[in-house]
């Protein structure tokens, strides 16, 4: 593939990548999928991040392309290449230089947090189009005192939304432009508490978020499943009521909104049925009814896109890998996938959410 030209194109949008935590393989992935061609074919990427963090990781960390870095502002229209990192720097006080790798640090926290803080201030300027972000670490976020679970709840403030107004997809692309993606009712919480807030109301704003994001990556109106809650759909009800009180009444809302739709069905054959091919999406009903299957057939391969929010966000889907940083062996598939899905969402001029955003004040700390 021919490297895009580095002039100005107003015509192709800007994506802002942040890699996450500085001490795990954020960076890595970013400078890897970076120095791929095929990255910057429908985008103009920026790395929102501190230069001095980027430039140590490149020459210090193990298996590492060797790019030039040029420092611009999140304005700055021209086309991005493989060889050269644009990079707007966040501000403040410097953080991620000082990490030490592999490591929980509430300045690890901090430099994550600005990123995004910086890279969704530029989207509320159009000087951005879309964020992709890297892997953050939800305790280095809590001890540099921001109160939020995740990407998903600190960008949900910023739109000066409530947490649960956005949810979480996972999108596991295939190589003829279909995948299989898997959103869910619930986020990051415990079980019990997921299990107490479940409603027909969530589980159709979920389904309804899944079509309109699959239509908007495939091109076409999507099939989607519901999984069931308990074992065996409830066996009849001999395992609970829940599929007939709490899921049944959604999954008729959805078809009667004219959305192609099965459920509730089984989660332990469900999954196989839809990487098959008999389904292009599942709604999951808690965190890791969607996650371990997602995980076990690409983990690698997958996307984690939010819904519910007024911007595009996609992410990486896996973890900082604080045991394998520096070492050479973090795989930048997932990031390519992430950015590549970013800039297929707009293109298809995907809103992100039906809410419109609220003031762009910071996120609760």
């Amino acid at each position: 593939m021919t490297p895009p030209s580095s002039t100005t194109d107003p015509a192709v949008p800007v994506i802002a990548i942040t890699c996450g935590d500085p001490a795990g393989i954020g960076p890595e992935v970013a400078c890897l999928a970076w120095a791929n061609p095929a990255a910057h074919a429908r985008a103009a990427l920026r790395v929102v991040a501190e230069p001095a963090m980027l430039a140590a990781a490149i020459a210090e960390r193990r298996g590492m392309p060797r790019l030039r870095i040029d420092t611009v502002a999140a304005a700055d229209r021209r086309r991005s290449t493989p060889d050269t990192l644009l990079v707007v720097d966040p501000g403040g006080a410097p953080a991620a230089s000082t990490v030490s790798l592999g490591e929980v640090s509430a300045a690890g926290g901090r430099a994550a947090a600005r990123a995004v803080e910086a890279a969704f201030a530029a989207t509320r300027t159009g000087q951005v189009a879309a964020i992709v972000t890297g892997p953050l670490h939800k305790e280095a976020l809590h001890a540099a005192g921001y109160d939020v679970p995740g990407h998903t709840e600190l960008l949900a403030r910023a739109c000066g939304l409530r947490d649960d107004a956005a949810s979480m997809m996972l999108w596991l692309p295939a190589a003829d432009g279909a995948g299989l993606g898997v959103v869910h009712a619930t986020l990051h919480e415990s079980l019990r508490m997921a299990l107490a807030r479940l409603s027909p109301a969530a589980i159709e704003a979920a389904g309804t978020r899944l079509a309109s994001l699959l239509a908007a990556l495939l091109g076409r109106p999507p099939r989607i499943a519901v999984a069931a809650l308990n074992p065996h759909a409830g066996e009849g009800g001999l395992f609970g009521d829940d599929e007939a009180a709490i899921v049944a009444p959604a999954v008729a809302a959805l078809a009667s909104a004219g959305i192609a739709v099965a459920g509730p069905l089984p989660a332990d054959t469900l999954f196989l049925r839809a990487s098959q091919g008999e389904f292009d999406g599942v709604v999951a009903l808690y965190h890791d009814q969607g996650h371990i299957p997602i995980k076990l057939l690409g983990m690698h391969r997958a996307v984690n896109i939010t819904l519910g929010l007024p911007l595009v966000r996609t992410s990486v889907a896996h973890g900082t890998g604080f045991d394998i940083v520096g070492t050479g062996r973090a795989d930048p598939a997932s990031m390519l996938a992430a950015i590549d899905a970013a800039a297929r969402l707009v293109a298809a001029d995907w809103p992100g959410a039906t809410a419109s955003a609220g003031a762009s004040s910071p996120p609760a700390r």
